[in-house]
């Protein structure tokens, strides 16, 4: 396990009086004078801090990882400290079964990953149908039988550490005819057959994500989906990622929402010093999951909000039903409101795939400014570009197509630029400031800077560009820069800071 940063600030160490998990990089301190290069995994506060702490602990510690107890009187400085940080209390009975149970979900790494669909095995035997989708799913259509037997398994097994939770959650449909369970099962690390563990999940417990805890040997698990009964089964996408158990998803504090159809989105909020603007961040295109931009969001000092999706492969670009959709719309707009904040103190932004999810959603906030690197808004021409201009180069791009549509043809690629350009143009941009670093030869949207221009009708907007050479994946380093020193300066030139 990763050895967790600890601060605590008390009366008395904490080490002289319960037994410290050793993965925990323990410092007590009795003044805190200075803040460390990288914030603690975890802070305890058990007794008054002064006012000089209370400013560096506002910098060495992160969000939802500060924790207080009764020793602590609530000052109004305190409850500002606590506020900003989402602190939790801590009773003094629960510390001891806190360092030994919970505190080990503090590590400083997170990890998701979707099991890729080419290492999706169909169990030998099986007589029906099965139809590849891209990486929209595998559709399987026959007779199962009346006794549970493997139906389909991924090869390349993972590796679970001692002590380690590991999440599982899949993506589905099927007819009421079929019965599905998910059997996950651990092996002696260095050996194909000595079974450690075996875990079986039906239908009603992955409702909602299933966990597997390993508290024996460390060793590699594998995982198959077994089904009887007749009828249609397709299986989209199965992730597993490192768990926190109750205490957020990949990060502390990382909060999880799923539509209907158990396609999730993913949202991090941290209030920062609670004062405008919120800095809304879109993550782009990767096939490991988790948040992207949190350092860099955390270092301007401002409230920001994360928002990372995992469908497809490395990103469904955000779109999706009404309800998926509006479930992005709505937590937007809670943090919003948590601070108490107009619309028009936001900054949306995004890099590449993360800028259509900004300019997409900006059409419901209309922000005071859109920051976006390598925008892209034509995603049917992306796919359109797949054949000839960029071959083979973004094939994500042509499921995005037959995720929104059902299918992947020419004229639903023309309808999904048709439904970003409906709403963009029936949107108020009024006052908003579009600022954009793009590729002059890009392979993807080569269009899309200037068609963004084109199609804004609002009075009082504000369009800064840059145009950098090279295709879509070229001198990513020009853009970034660019990206961070137009934040640097709206921040500054617009919100004092």
């Amino acid at each position: 396990m990763d050895e967790i940063s600890v601060l605590q600030l008390g009366k008395e160490d904490w080490r002289n009086i319960y037994t410290i998990p050793d993965f925990a990089k323990w410092e007590y301190v009795e003044k805190l004078r200075e803040c460390p290069k990288r914030p603690y995994c975890i802070v305890f506060l058990d007794r008054n801090p002064s006012i000089d702490e209370i400013n560096i602990l506002m910098d060495c510690s992160k969000a939802y990882c500060l924790y207080i107890t009764s020793e602590v009187l609530m000052s109004k400085e305190v409850k500002k400290l606590c506020k900003c940080k989402m602190s939790r209390m801590l009773s003094k009975k629960d510390i001891g079964d806190f360092l030994q149970n919970e505190l080990k979900f503090y590590y400083p790494k997170s990890y998701g990953e979707k099991f890729r669909n080419n290492n999706l095995g169909v169990a030998y035997g099986y007589k029906g149908s099965v139809k590849w989708h891209g990486n929209c799913g595998v559709e399987l259509s026959g007779d199962f039988g009346d006794e549970y037997t493997q139906l389909i398994f991924w090869r390349n097994n993972i590796p679970i550490d001692k002590c380690q939770t590991i999440e599982f959650w899949m993506e589905y449909e099927k007819e009421d005819n079929v019965e599905i369970k998910l059997v996950i099962t651990q092996y002696l690390s260095g050996s194909l057959s000595n079974v450690i563990k075996k875990w079986e999940f039906g239908e009603n417990e992955f409702k909602h994500v299933v966990s597997v805890m390993n508290e024996e040997a460390a060793g590699p698990v594998s995982v198959s989906l077994h089904a009887k009964g007749n009828g249609t089964f397709k299986i989209i996408a199965l992730h597993d990622r490192y768990a926190r158990t109750g205490h957020g998803h990949f990060i502390p504090g990382g909060v999880r929402k799923v539509s209907s159809k158990r396609e999730e989105v993913f949202f991090y909020f941290d209030p920062g010093d609670m004062k405008p603007p919120l800095n809304v961040y879109f993550s782009g295109y990767k096939t490991r999951e988790g948040f992207e931009g949190y350092n860099l969001m955390r270092g301007f000092g401002s409230p920001f909000l994360l928002i990372s999706e995992a469908r497809l492969e490395g990103g469904g670009f955000y779109m999706g039903t009404k309800e998926y959709e509006d479930l992005i719309t709505e937590g937007i707009k809670e943090c919003i409101n948590m601070l108490g904040f107009k619309e028009s103190d936001v900054i949306m932004s995004g890099l590449s795939m993360g800028t259509f999810g900004a300019l997409y959603y900006g059409c419901d906030i209309c922000p005071h400014a859109l920051i976006l690197g390598k925008p892209l808004a034509n995603i049917g021409d992306v796919a359109l570009n797949e054949k000839l201009k960029r071959p083979g180069g973004f094939p994500t791009s042509l499921d995005v197509v037959m995720n929104v549509f059902g299918e992947s043809n020419k004229e639903n690629a023309y309808l999904l630029n048709d439904k970003f350009w409906n709403k963009f143009n029936a949107s108020n941009f009024n006052n908003t400031k579009f600022i954009m670093s793009y590729m002059i030869e890009d392979d993807y949207d080569s269009n899309a800077y200037r068609d963004v221009i084109s199609h804004v009708n609002s009075k009082g907007v504000k369009v800064y560009g840059k145009g950098v050479h090279g295709r879509h994946n070229d001198d990513t380093g020009a853009i970034v820069g660019w990206f961070k020193s137009q934040f640097d300066k709206v921040l500054r030139e617009d919100y004092s800071r």
